[in-house]
């Protein structure tokens, strides 16, 4: 903010912020007005809002912040980023110190994107710090509850550098739990034995492409979909390779796996340690790998939590009862 700002803030202890359409600031609202709420309750600030501008009164600090915030909103939306009811929240708590990861920060990141096909973005601190980790690791595990965009993800960083050219082909594998890996008297194809336990990876595939192009990379074996134990006895070079519902692995598949991995190569392994399907009895490789690798150069680990999921509000405070029940 600029000296000419601060001073007007001072002077007045109010804070008018005007915008070119009463839609544009809107926009910056994620729709809905009532997300002022959380802003005044977090900055102890009172608000007006209508026909395009919105007016904020309060302690010359509080309304400093408040121009942070809409700052930051601003600055992402113009650079095409759709505000969301969770942006707006993360700006609010950047801007009272909860969080260095702005927004705009988010926005910055765009990966795959078809055409008509709109970019993936990461939509929290976490995932901006995964997505990284992926860019700068050969192998990366990505731990926590459903909607976390673990797996989504993942598959985006994979398409992303497989048109880029950094690799040639990307392998989607996940471990065949319900079937016993026992896929031989199942009907059709691999494609077809396998596609109801690999269903997650062709939808995230099919929405980040066109229907065209997806289906060439599948059938030209660019993208590679099979099931965990048809990996065995494979060296993966110039590959982008995710293990999807690691917690599923057995010990000595989830080291089959990881030496699976070949020259300028890079793996993404993820899972959730709360939903294991193995048998009793049966240890997870993913636990296993998790107390075995965590201090490995070239390997990193993020734990996504709750704050992280982005589906429906309503699944987050499922998890939430979840673990206070479990606990």
């Amino acid at each position: 903010m600029n000296e000419a700002a601060g001073a007007e803030i001072k002077e007045f202890k109010e804070l008018k912020l005007e915008y070119e359409t009463p839609r544009f600031l809107h926009s910056l609202l994620a729709g809905d007005e009532r997300n002022l709420v959380y802003l005044e309750e977090q900055l102890g600030v009172k608000s007006v809002t209508r026909d395009g501008w919105v007016q904020f009164s309060g302690a010359t600090a509080a309304l400093i912040r408040a121009r942070e915030v809409f700052d930051d909103l601003e600055s992402a939306s113009r650079a095409g980023h759709h505000i969301e009811a969770r942006d707006f929240r993360l700006a609010v708590d950047v801007a009272v110190g909860r969080g260095k990861v702005g927004v705009t920060q988010l926005a910055g990141v765009r990966l795959v994107g078809s055409r008509g096909r709109k970019p993936v973005v990461p939509r929290t601190p976490n995932q901006l710090a995964y997505v990284r980790m992926i860019e700068h690791h050969d192998v990366t595990f990505g731990l926590g509850p459903a909607g976390t965009g673990k797996t989504y993800l993942a598959m985006a960083m994979a398409l992303t550098l497989l048109k880029r050219g950094s690799v040639q082909r990307v392998v989607l594998t996940r471990p065949a739990v319900e079937a016993g890996e026992a896929l031989g008297f199942l009907p059709g194809d691999l494609r077809e034995k396998v596609a109801p336990y690999l269903r997650p990876l062709y939808d995230a595939i099919h929405d980040m492409l066109d229907p065209e192009e997806a289906q060439r990379y599948l059938d030209e074996g660019t993208i590679e979909i099979a099931p965990l134990a048809f990996m065995r006895g494979r060296t993966l070079a110039r590959s982008f390779v995710i293990l999807d519902e690691a917690q599923n692995t057995t010990r000595e598949q989830m080291f089959m796996a990881l030496t699976r991995l070949g020259e300028d190569s890079r793996m993404v392994i993820t899972g959730d340690g709360s939903q294991v399907d193995l048998k009793a009895g049966v240890r997870s490789g993913l636990a296993e790998a998790e107390h075995a690798l965590g201090e490995i150069e070239g390997i990193a680990v993020l734990r996504f939590g709750r704050e992280d999921i982005v589906r429906h509000p309503v699944v987050g405070r499922i998890v939430a009862a979840y673990e206070r029940y479990r606990a």
